[in-house]
Parts: structure tokens; C-alpha cells; sequence
């Protein structure tokens, strides 16, 4: 048998360890392919910016980059593991060049074939992530299925110097142990873990005040805050799992309720040990996790507050704005234009016309709208608000500054300030109510018909002129707005054309974002599953013994349950909290609610996480039990 024969039965005798390293860099493989026949597509390359193929472009370095320090860590894990073998080998009389070589060897095995794989299932899953790409993102081109030569020479080169580099660099890994070491392996004393009741409290305080200080900043001040807070949060978390965590344990163990009570002895004493060896990964995948989640929630969240603000602000289907020295027949022609568009495509619409007068208020440095009752309820009957009927003696003020921009109270000040009639008398406000009937962001009032004729002379007026869609589908909808915008122009605002128009632009980037915090999420969750496999067979021996002295497999179950959740769920939930905090810090950023939007990402995150951990823990626990009973 040769050495070469000899590397390569080594890896199909290591084939469990061996197969996580080599799904999981297979994975990658395919991630960053998919990516790749995604970003030089034909149809995107043609029509893309410079900016948006610079973005592509760092986005796959991003990918790339991380994927060489995900094999790195993966390799390194699998190298602790065969500590043993490695020493077994020296007594036979290999050297430690030998053990090198055969590393090296067994490492670019699985690297081509992982390479040529993910490739492989990557062209197996191409057409419909392109579909996916077409149906999702608001893209105009077809994104038919092409051959990707370009993604797979980049791709197949790329991923064959990663592994090539990452080769070269854990041979040396071994060259500082000695035999005796590798002899022992993970038989060596680990000694009792051990932890501060000073810096656990310190993680606690830290964590509380870097919470507390994203959650209390509003407007610029998040930005100000972020990089404190996020320095803060990474020691508490960092200390959290090498401090407070292992204090905690130590805590429980030493109350009897809780530590004798049934297998609880058994979960304790083997969980401060984990705890102890998992620190760094715990912090590790939990910072991960929690850039991925953020990341992806920030995008999604920045495209609601661009779509659902402007959907908020300009309830209409359309808008006219008509120039200030537009003449009578110019806006006319429009009108019949816009008229015209809209029938062509269908659409049953209702119109309203309104003159919106600003005054100069003395109590107040801005011009303040006043309107009059009959052209709001116009307005209102078009979206189903409610009218208002305000009387000789008062004023309603209609504000939105709440929802649109939080620092700003335009409703208070016009609550304060009275109305100055031609006659001299004065009209106070009576109540305030929130509603976007007219496109006035400062607030402004509503007076009685009567009133408003008694009104002094205006500082200007403006004519505007809204449709309402009542019937037509949406494509038609968007349609006749991108008409409605080239021949009109941009006095005339098509809000569902607009929208459009952003999630166009924007769905590349999120589908970007979306890939990149996959590679992450998935990355982290392998981690976690690399440190599980990798103690495999010290569990074995572990519960072996144990169930030699009457533990049952309903109890091995509880027992083998709890410690691989709390392995896997300990560094994701601290991580989706940190999402949680990193999102409402945001929402208090743009003054925007996203909850919503935080909800569905930080859940889809938590729901495909327990899916991956139900999936290894069965592996998990088959494994146990075989080796038992």
C-alpha cells in the first residue's frame, strides 16, 4: 500500500468526522457558487451599475473570506480530535514530515471533491434559485438558466487555492506537541472549572448597560452610541461564557434540590467542564449569529421603512403637482392625460381636486397649512378616513410628525398656537388627530368652510390633484405610473411606480445581504456541530460506564436532550437577543417600528436553527445508544 493509498483510507476510515468536514465545506462550495452564477449573469452584468457589480463583488470576497477561516477552524477541529492517532502513528515509526504529508493529503482529498461537489449540486439548484431570484427580487431581465463557465473556473480556482493554502498551514499545526500528548489525547485532567464572582458580575453589568444605553438612545444618538455599546456587549458576552456562565453551574451544583434531583448530577458535572472547553465558540458562533442576524434585519428593515414610509405618507395611487407657472391648458392636458393612461390600462380610479392655502403664522417661523373642510373630506371619502365637520369656533390640527419623524412635535406647537381670522378675532385648536389625508408633514389645521373665507391672504397656494385606484391589477397599477412618470413628468408621483422603482434597486442588495448572513448562520451552527462530534467518542465511553451502574435509555435520552440543547441553543439564543436589542436600536434610529420586520428575521432564524439541531441531535443520540446497548 502506498502513502498516497494510506491517506485515502485513512479518510474513508474517519468517514463520520470526516463527512461533517466535508457536507459543511461542500455547503460552502455551493453557496458561493450559487452566489456566483447569480452575480455574473448575463442579464444583471448587462444592466448592472458599477456600484451595484462593486457591491457583488466585495459581497463574494466577504463570502470567500469567511469560508477560508470556516475551513480553517473545521480542519483545526478535526486535527484535536485524532491527537491519538497522530501519537499511534509516531510509535509505529512515522515521522512527524509523514504525519504532515498525510494531513496535507487527506485535506486536499476532501477539498477537490467537496469543490467539485458543491459545484456540482450548485448546477443542480441553479435554475431555481435563479427562478427564486427572478420571482422574489423586482428585477425587469429574465434570468434564464445559462451555463456559468466564469462561476465555475472562478469558483473551482478559488476553492482549490483556499483549501491548497489551508493545507499547507495545518501541517504545521502538530509541530509543538509532544508525543506524550498526542498519546493521552483528551484523557488529560481538565481540572475543576473555575471562575470570579467579580468579573460574573462584571459580565452582568456590562451586558445590562450595553442594553440598556442601545435600547434608551434615539435619532443620531444611536450612531454615536453603536460602537461603545458594541465593545461593551462583546466583553460582557465574551465574559458571560468563560465567567458568568461556569458561576452560574457552580451555583446550582451546590443546591441539593437541584443537583440530586434525578439526572440533574449528571448534566451538571459534565456541563461546567463544557462550558468551560465551548467559551470561545460560544462567543464565537454568538457573535456571528448575532452579525448575520443584524445584518439581514437591517436591510429588510431599511427597505420597509423606504416602501411602508412612502406608503404611509402618500396613501394615493397618484399625486399632481402641478409648476407654479403652469398655465390653465397645460394642466388640463395632463389631467386628461393621466385620464387617458389610466383607462388604456384599465383602471377604474376617483379623483379629487383641492387648494391648499399656507399662511404665516406669527406664533410659529414656518408657513402653516390651513384647509377647509369640504377639500379635506374630498380627500378623506377617497381613502375611507373619517370626515371632519369642525365648527364656526374651532380648529382640528392634523398631525403626522409622530409617525414620520419622532424629535419633531409639530402637533403641540399648533395646539398652542391659535388661528388669527382677517377681523382680528381668534380661533383656538380644539383637538389633534393623526391621519395622512393631506401630504403636509408639519401638521396643519382644518377649519370650517365658513371660517376659512374669513381667513386673511395666504402666502401662497398650491392646486393638488389625487386619483385613487378602486379596481386593476397591480402590474397594471405600476404600469400606468411608469407612463403616467415619462410623459407627464415629475410633477406627477405614482407612489406604487415609486415603490417599484426602490425594491428594483434594493432587491440585489438584500439578496446579497441574505446570502452572506446564510453563510454566517450556517457557518456558526457548524461550528457548534463540529465541537459536539468531535467529544463523540469520549461521550461514549462516558455513558458506557454510567450505564453500567443502572442509567436506562429514557434517562441517557433526558440526559443526552439537555446537554446537546444547551450546546447548540446557549450561543444562539444570547446571539438573538443581541439581534432583538441591535434592531430596536435601529427602529429607534429611522423612528420607524420594526418589529415586524425583526420578528420574521430573528424567528426564520430561530425556527431553522431548531430544525438543524432536532436533525443532529437524532444522529447524536443514535450514535450514544449503538455504542451502549
Amino acid at each position: 500500500m502506498t502513502f498516497r493509498q494510506f491517506a485515502f483510507n485513512n479518510v474513508l476510515r474517519n468517514k463520520r468526522l470526516y463527512i461533517a468536514y466535508f457536507l459543511s465545506s461542500l455547503f460552502t462550495v455551493m453557496v458561493f457558487f450559487t452566489f456566483a452564477i447569480f452575480a455574473f449573469h448575463p442579464a444583471l452584468s448587462a444592466g448592472a451599475n458599477s456600484d451595484a457589480l462593486f457591491g457583488m463583488g466585495v459581497a463574494g470576497g466577504i463570502i470567500y473570506i469567511f469560508s477560508f477561516f470556516f475551513v480553517l477552524y473545521s480542519m483545526s477541529s478535526f486535527l484535536q480530535s485524532r491527537k491519538k492517532e497522530f501519537g499511534l502513528l509516531m510509535i509505529q515509526g512515522a515521522s512527524t514530515r509523514q504525519i504532515r504529508l498525510m494531513v496535507f493529503l487527506e485535506n486536499m482529498l476532501i477539498g477537490f471533491f467537496a469543490t467539485v461537489g458543491g459545484i456540482l449540486l450548485g448546477l443542480v439548484f441553479a435554475k431555481g434559485i435563479l427562478l427564486l431570484a427572478e420571482n422574489v427580487l423586482i428585477i425587469s431581465q429574465e434570468l434564464n438558466f445559462y451555463f456559468p463557465t466564469l462561476a465555475i473556473v472562478v469558483t473551482f480556482i478559488s476553492f482549490i487555492i483556499l483549501f491548497l493554502i489551508i493545507s499547507i498551514f495545518v501541517t504545521f499545526v502538530l509541530r509543538s506537541n509532544k508525543l506524550i500528548d498526542l498519546i493521552k489525547g483528551d484523557k488529560q485532567s481538565k481540572g475543576e472549572p473555575k471562575s470570579s464572582i467579580f468579573l460574573a458580575i462584571f459580565a452582568a453589568l456590562l451586558l445590562i448597560i450595553g442594553y440598556g444605553t442601545a435600547l434608551y438612545v434615539k435619532g443620531e444618538t444611536v450612531v454615536t452610541a453603536m460602537v461603545p455599546v458594541i465593545i461593551v456587549v462583546m466583553i460582557g458576552t465574551y465574559l458571560l461564557f468563560t465567567q458568568l456562565s461556569v458561576y452560574i453551574i457552580r451555583r446550582m451544583k451546590n443546591n441539593k434540590m437541584i443537583f440530586w434531583r434525578k439526572t440533574n448530577m449528571l448534566l451538571f458535572s459534565d456541563l461546567s467542564f463544557r462550558l468551560k472547553d465551548n467559551a470561545r465558540t460560544f462567543f464565537m458562533v454568538a457573535m456571528i449569529s448575532t452579525v448575520a442576524f443584524s445584518a439581514i434585519g437591517t436591510l429588510y428593515g431599511f427597505q420597509s421603512l423606504l416602501t411602508k414610509g412612502m406608503k404611509e405618507e402618500n396613501p394615493y395611487t397618484l399625486t399632481y403637482y402641478p409648476l407654479e407657472d403652469s398655465s390653465g391648458k397645460d394642466i388640463e392636458q395632463d389631467i386628461n392625460q393621466i385620464n387617458a393612461i389610466f383607462k388604456e390600462e384599465n383602471i377604474q380610479t376617483e379623483m379629487a381636486k383641492a387648494e391648499l392655502t399656507y399662511y404665516d403664522m406669527k406664533q410659529d417661523d414656518r408657513n402653516i397649512l390651513i384647509a377647509k373642510a369640504s377639500d379635506y373630506n374630498r380627500f378623506a371619502k377617497l381613502i375611507g378616513e373619517k370626515e371632519l365637520n369642525p365648527t364656526k369656533s374651532e380648529a382640528i390640527v392634523v398631525d403626522q410628525s409622530e409617525k414620520i419623524v419622532s424629535n419633531m412635535d409639530a402637533g403641540k406647537i399648533l395646539m398652542e398656537s391659535p388661528i388669527r381670522l382677517g377681523n382680528g378675532d381668534d380661533i383656538h385648536p380644539s383637538k389633534k388627530i393623526e391621519t395622512e389625508v393631506l401630504p403636509e408633514l408639519n401638521g396643519y389645521y382644518v377649519v370650517n368652510d365658513e371660517v376659512y373665507g374669513a381667513l386673511g391672504k395666504p402666502v401662497r397656494s398650491e392646486t393638488h390633484y389625487v386619483w385613487k385606484a378602486k379596481h386593476g391589477q397591480e402590474d397594471s397599477i405600476i404600469n400606468a405610473g411608469r407612463k403616467i412618470s415619462e410623459q407627464v413628468g415629475f410633477e406627477a408621483q405614482a407612489i406604487d411606480y415609486m415603490v417599484y422603482e426602490i425594491n428594483k434597486f434594493y432587491g440585489p442588495v438584500l439578496f446579497i445581504g441574505l446570502f452572506i448572513g446564510i453563510v454566517f448562520f450556517v457557518s456558526s451552527g457548524s461550528f457548534l456541530y463540529f465541537r459536539l462530534y468531535t467529544d463523540l467518542d469520549e461521550d461514549k465511553r462516558k455513558f458506557r460506564s454510567i450505564a453500567k451502574i443502572g442509567l436506562t435509555q429514557h434517562e441517557l435520552g433526558i440526559v443526552v436532550n439537555r446537554q446537546t440543547a444547551i450546546m447548540f441553543f446557549t450561543p444562539i439564543v444570547v446571539a438573538l437577543v443581541h439581534g432583538a436589542v441591535a434592531l430596536t436600536a435601529l427602529s429607534h434610529f429611522f423612528s420607524h417600528d420594526l418589529t415586524k420586520e425583526a420578528s420574521l428575521v430573528l424567528g426564520s432564524f430561530a425556527v431553522i436553527q431548531i430544525v438543524y439541531f432536532l436533525i443532529v441531535r437524532y444522529f447524536y443520540v443514535k450514535q450514544i445508544k449503538e455504542a451502549i446497548y
